[in-house]
C-alpha cells in the first residue's frame, strides 16, 4: 500500500527536504560487507549515516528544519530538547545559517555529545532526566527567548529532512526488499516509511528497538501509545517515547517492531567495527543486532540497515582527557 500522507509528512515534502540540504548534508555512501552477509544470510546495504556531518541522520532534519525558517524566525534562534544528536545537528546547522541555537539537555548527557553541543556553538541549558523537567525548561527557554522550537521528532521539517537518508538509498540500491531503520521517537522510521513506501508500496519496512525500550514495539501491539516506560538500554539515542504524529505513521505503514538485547547491540558494534573497519554507537548498531536475531525472517533478501550514528563515546576505553 503506498503511503497515505500526515499531517504535511508526504514524499513531496521529503523531495523539497533533499534540495534544500543538499548544499549542506553529505549524500552518505553505502557500504557492505561479504563476511556479514555470510552471518546474516542476506544481502545488507549499510546506510552510512555515522558518516554524515555531526556523526548522525539527526542532520538532515535538523538542516531543513533550521533552513526552512522565515528570515524573521531565523533571527529568533531557534531551541530544543536533547540528550546528544539532535542538539548537535540544531547547533551546526544553526551555526551554518548563523543564527543562536540554545539546547535544553538532561543531566548524564554522553559527554562527546554535550562537547559536540558547544563545538558548534549553541548554548547548553541543562534539565533534570524527566520528560515533564525537559518539557518545563523548554517551555522557559522558548518564553525567555521567543526562539522557533524544533522537535526532535515531533516536527514535519524534521520528519521529512530524515526522510532523505532513505530517498538516497533507493536510488543507490534499486531493489531493496526491506529496510530496518532504528526508532525511538519515530521521527527517522516515520521520514523511513514515506520515502520507501512511496517509492516502492511493496517494500517492508520495520523499525528497531532495544529490550530495554520497548514501547514503539508495545505501543503498536496495544494500537495506543505507551508513554510510561521507563528506558534501560546502553543505547541512550533510543529511549524517547513516539509522539502522536509518529504513532499515526508508524501505526498505518511500518511491517512490524524487531527487537535486540543490549548484548546483541554490543555483538553489532563490535561486527561492524571489526569487519567494516566502522565505528558505530548502539543506538546505531540496533538495527543491525535486529537483523541478525530475525535473520531467518530476512534469509537470501536484499536489506538496508541504516547505520543512524557514531558519535560513540570512548570514555570508557580511554578515560577522561588531560
Amino acid at each position: 500500500m503506498a503511503f497515505a500522507p500526515v499531517e504535511n509528512c508526504s514524499i513531496d515534502a521529503v523531495r523539497e527536504a533533499a534540495a534544500r540540504i543538499a548544499a549542506h548534508a553529505r549524500v552518505t555512501p553505502v557500504l557492505q560487507s561479504a563476511s556479514i552477509d555470510r552471518i546474516a544470510g542476506a544481502s545488507l546495504h549499510f546506510k552510512a549515516e555515522h558518516l554524515q556531518r555531526a556523526g548522525a541522520f539527526k542532520f538532515r532534519g535538523a538542516c531543513n528544519a533550521v533552513f526552512s525558517l522565515d528570515a524573521a524566525a531565523a533571527a529568533r534562534g531557534v531551541v530544543t530538547q536533547s540528550s546528544g544528536n539532535h542538539g548537535a545537528a540544531i547547533a551546526l546547522a544553526c551555526r551554518l545559517r548563523g543564527i543562536p541555537a540554545t539546547v535544553v539537555v538532561p543531566r548524564g548527557a554522553p559527554q562527546v555529545k554535550l562537547a559536540a553541543i558547544a563545538d558548534f556553538g549553541a548554548r547548553i541549558v541543562p534539565c533534570e532526566v524527566s520528560q515533564h523537567d525537559r518539557d518545563r525548561v523548554t517551555a522557559q527557554v522558548l518564553s525567555e527567548t521567543g526562539g522557533e522550537l524544533i522537535h526532535p521528532f515531533d516536527d514535519p521539517r524534521v520528519i521529512a529532512g530524515q526522510g532523505t537518508a532513505t530517498l538516497e538509498l533507493m536510488h543507490q540500491v534499486p531493489g531493496l526488499d526491506a529496510i530496518i531503520a532504528p526508532v525511538s521517537g519515530g521521527g527517522l522510521l516515520s521520514g523511513t516509511l514515506i520515502a520507501a513506501k512511496a517509492l516502492n508500496p511493496g517494500i517492508a519496512v520495520f523499525g528497531a528497538e532495544p529490550e530495554g525500550a520497548a514501547d514503539a514495539c508495545a505501543s503498536l501491539r496495544q494500537g495506543r501509545r505507551i508513554v510510561d516506560m521507563r528506558p534501560d538500554t546502553i543505547c541512550d539515542g533510543l529511549r524517547a517515547h513516539l509522539s502522536e504524529r509518529t504513532f499515526t505513521i508508524l501505526s498505518r505503514h511500518c511491517d512490524g517492531i524487531l527487537l535486540a538485547s543490549d548484548e546483541e547491540v554490543r555483538q553489532a558494534m563490535r561486527l561492524v567495527f571489526e569487519r567494516m573497519k566502522q565505528v558505530v554507537e548502539p543506538s546505531g548498531a540496533v538495527a543491525l543486532a535486529a537483523l541478525l536475531r530475525a535473520r531467518a525472517r530476512f534469509a537470501g533478501r536484499r536489506v538496508g540497515i541504516v547505520l543512524s550514528g557514531g558519535n560513540l563515546d570512548l570514555t570508557a576505553l580511554f578515560g577522561t582527557a588531560e
